[in-house]
Parts: C-alpha cells; sequence; structure tokens
C-alpha cells in the first residue's frame, strides 16, 4: 500500500500571509481590548455597582474574584477550541470565539446594577465573565496558529508577535477607552453610567469575525495534517482525540509550558489592574494619571514585543524567554520600591522597566508554545500550556495582590510573589530545554542506529 503523504500545498503569497497576520493581530487585539476594559473596570467601578459592602476593599476583592472567574474559564475554552481546532481547522474556532467574546462584552456594558435588579445583577456579570474567559481561552490558540502556521521560513517567531501585539494594543486601546469616556462624562456621571460605553465597542468585534470567516483560508499547515491522515496512523489516532494524545503523552511539557510563563501573566495583571488600584486606593494618586501611564508603558511594549521574537529567530527561543524571567526576578523588589513613592514619574519607571522584561518573554512565547507540539496537536496543547498559565499567574494576580497587601501592609509581599513564580519560571524553562535537547540527540540517534542495522 503506498503510504507516501501527498504533494504539500504550494506556499502562500507573501500578500496572503500579510492578510492573514493582520487578521490575526486584529484578533488578538480586538479580542484583549474586550477582556481588558472588565479588569480596569474591576479596578474602578465594579464593586460599588455590583458588590455593595460596607468596606472598600470587600468590594474591590468581590470584582477582582469575578475578574479572575474569567481566568479559570480560559482553560475550558482553550479544551474545546483547541479538541475542535485540531480536527476541524483553526479558523472555525477563532471566528466562534469572537463572535462570543462580542456578545458577551456588549452585554456586560447594558447589564443593569445591584441597585436596579438586587442579587441578579452580581450573578450575570459573573455568568458574561465567564463567556468572556471561554471566548479568550478559545481565541488566543487559533489567533496564534494562524499568524505562526502561515510564517515563511526562519520568520515563525517574528509573525508569532504579532498575535502578542494584541496584548499592548488592547491594553493601549482599554486605557484610551476609559480615558475618553471619563473626559467625556465627569466623575460622577462616569461612576453612573459612563464606565458602560468603552463596553459596547465589543460590537466591532462581530465584523472583524465576518470577516475572518468570509476572507481568510485555512493555514497550510492544518491542511497538509489532514492530507497526511490517511499515510499515518498514529497522526490520525492524534487528530481523532487530540486532547487523549496531550493528557497521555505530553502532559508534562503543557505544565511545563504554564509554569513558564505564570509569572509573566502575573506581572502583567499586576501591573495594569492591580496597581492601578493600588496607588488610586492606598497612594491616593490620581486615576487618570495612573491611566496615562499604563498607556504609555504599554506603547513601548508595541516596538519590545517584536524585536524580542525577531531576535528568538537568531539566538533561539528559551534564551530569549529565560532572559525576560531573569529580569523580572531581579526587578520585583526595585519595582515596587519606586511605585511606593507615590511619585508619577518613578511610578512609571518602575511599571516601565518591567514591562519591558514582560516584553522580552511576550515576544518568543507564541513561536515557542507552537513548536512544542506536532500540527495535529498543536492548538490543543498550546492553548492548554497559556491557559494554565493564566490561572497560576494572571487572574489570580490582583486578588492575590489585594489580600497580600491587607494582610502584610507591605508592598514587599507582592514582591515575593512575582520572585516566587520567577524562581518557577526559570526551573519550568530549564527542564523544557533539557527535553528539547533530548528529543534532539534522540532524533539524530536513530538514522545512526538504522545505519548500523543495515551495515
Amino acid at each position: 500500500m503506498d503510504t507516501a503523504p501527498s504533494a504539500p500545498p504550494s506556499a502562500p503569497s507573501t500578500g496572503n500571509r500579510r492578510k492573514v497576520a493582520t487578521a490575526a493581530a486584529l484578533a488578538s487585539a480586538v479580542e484583549w481590548y474586550d477582556y481588558f476594559v472588565f479588569g480596569i473596570a474591576a479596578a474602578l467601578v465594579l464593586g460599588d455597582s455590583y458588590f455593595p459592602s460596607g468596606s472598600e476593599a470587600a468590594g474591590v476583592l468581590a470584582a477582582f474574584a469575578t475578574f479572575a472567574v474569567g481566568f479559570l474559564a480560559r482553560p475550558v475554552g482553550g479544551v474545546i477550541a483547541g479538541h475542535l481546532g485540531d480536527r476541524r481547522g483553526r479558523k472555525p474556532m477563532l471566528v466562534l470565539a469572537l463572535t462570543l467574546m462580542g456578545l458577551a462584552t456588549t452585554a456586560i456594558g447594558l447589564l443593569p446594577t445591584y441597585a436596579s435588579i438586587g442579587i441578579a445583577a452580581p450573578i450575570l456579570l459573573v455568568v458574561l465573565r465567564v463567556l468572556q474567559g471561554i471566548a479568550v481561552g478559545a481565541q488566543w490558540g487559533g489567533a496564534m496558529l494562524m499568524a505562526t502556521e502561515y510564517a515563511p521560513e526562519g520568520k515563525r517567531g517574528l509573525y508569532g508577535s504579532l498575535v502578542q501585539l494584541g496584548v499592548p494594543i488592547g491594553v493601549i486601546t482599554a486605557n484610551t477607552a476609559f480615558l475618553a469616556a471619563g473626559a467625556a462624562t465627569g466623575d460622577r456621571a462616569f461612576a453612573a453610567w459612563g464606565w458602560r460605553i468603552p463596553f459596547f465597542v465589543g460590537v466591532l468585534v462581530l465584523v472583524l469575525a465576518y470577516y475572518i470567516h468570509t476572507r481568510v483560508e485555512e493555514t497550510p499547515e492544518f491542511q497538509a495534517a489532514e492530507r497526511e491522515l490517511a499515510a499515518s496512523e498514529k497522526a490520525a489516532d492524534a487528530q481523532r482525540s487530540p486532547l487523549r494524545t496531550i493528557l497521555r503523552h505530553h502532559l508534562g511539557t503543557v505544565l511545563l509550558a504554564g509554569g513558564s510563563f505564570a509569572v509573566n501573566t502575573a506581572t502583567f495583571y499586576i501591573l495594569i489592574t492591580g496597581v492601578l488600584d493600588y496607588s488610586t486606593r492606598a497612594l491616593h494618586m490620581q486615576r487618570t494619571s495612573v491611566l496615562m501611564v499604563s498607556l504609555l508603558v504599554s506603547v513601548t511594549q508595541l516596538v519590545l514585543i517584536p524585536a524580542a521574537a525577531a531576535l528568538s529567530d537568531r539566538v533561539g527561543r528559551l534564551r530569549v524567554y529565560a532572559a525576560g524571567a531573569v529580569g523580572l526576578l531581579l526587578w520585583a523588589v526595585p519595582m515596587f520600591l519606586l511605585i511606593d513613592t507615590a511619585s508619577l514619574w518613578l511610578l512609571g519607571v518602575g511599571t516601565l522597566v518591567g514591562s519591558c522584561f514582560l516584553s522580552i518573554m511576550y515576544g518568543p512565547q507564541a513561536a515557542l508554545f507552537a513548536e512544542l507540539f506536532t500540527a495535529e496537536m498543536r492548538y490543543t496543547g498550546a492553548s492548554l500550556g497559556y491557559q494554565i498559565s493564566a490561572i497560576l499567574g494572571g487572574g489570580l494576580a490582583p486578588f492575590v495582590m489585594v489580600l497580600l497587601l491587607e494582610a502584610t501592609g507591605t508592598s514587599m509581599s507582592v514582591s515575593v510573589y512575582i520572585i516566587a513564580l520567577s524562581v518557577i519560571a526559570l526551573a519550568s524553562i530549564w527542564l523544557l530545554a533539557r527535553r528539547a535537547g533530548a528529543a534532539e540527540r534522540s532524533e539524530r540517534a536513530e538514522p545512526a542506529a538504522g545505519a548500523a542495522r543495515t551495515a
């Protein structure tokens, strides 16, 4: 029986690659915008509007707990979309994720407060946040694979970074939206209803979902993997149940991927939501000024993320990735010493340097996670690794930060939290490097063993 794989599809044109990369980057940007507006709103208004209590800190904790619920839901989206995305294609899952996010975000903007409908308000808010979490869990893998699987030879890191740029673009646009809404409505009106305006931008996600559905083709690597199923029983079994294959044979890689990135997600959400709450509530700094600093810091990531990704195409993913983790470990204490001065300029320096180390990790991360798994299980494996990091670090980080500050009375406890996650990241990166080295030695040994047997 002829088991030779069919000829690979012709390489995509440069124009088609650019169209797909742009669509994937936009999908990531609008999805993260929708996700981040909730985090900013949680730090500023959701506690009073949906979780009224006698304690301001208790209201903020409840709002941040709801924020964290979205992260707990992200693996659900990653598993569902990963399983179907490895079987049915990357594009359909990306379109579905964008549609779900657009509907959930718009619904939050329309949701009545506790004063209007009582306990139903926080319950519905949690449900909508769960839907947001499922959507973003499904989206990241689809957008990342659309970009990296269309990438030309030697540029997978750079193309993957275009999806990672969605994070700072989402932060920039979300902060800009809240700044504009606050300026247009004034403090009292903003607290009453002006905060809802940024959520209505979620409608634009539906437009992008329609564009991708009608104008973008499936990735060449997925099409090639489908063609090879008849030639490879192992690949066919992996695609029939990619989740089972991951859990049986690659769970360690998934956990190490999650452990390697948890410090990045934790520090990121501490900087964009935790510091916003801490600086305005505890340090009595102006909301608008802190939002502006966050906006300017995010702009620098637009340059640093692709630069780090391009460097990883030349010197290796794990080297660049580890450098960022070392930087976060060393900067954790100085960063909060600067923030605690309550000086806007020093807060800016502290968060800017921290953001630089985040960017160094963000740059190669998409390509690194994609390269940890083969095409027939890549959506599932990469999504699970990323969403595990989101649970371990991102979603709980602002909540943990408030708890630590309330329990210890010092921001140094938050620094220790970041340091601990940095150590976990470096240990995970070291183990991933050992696995990669062992796999490479095994691949070199197989041809040599075959030659010896036939000699």
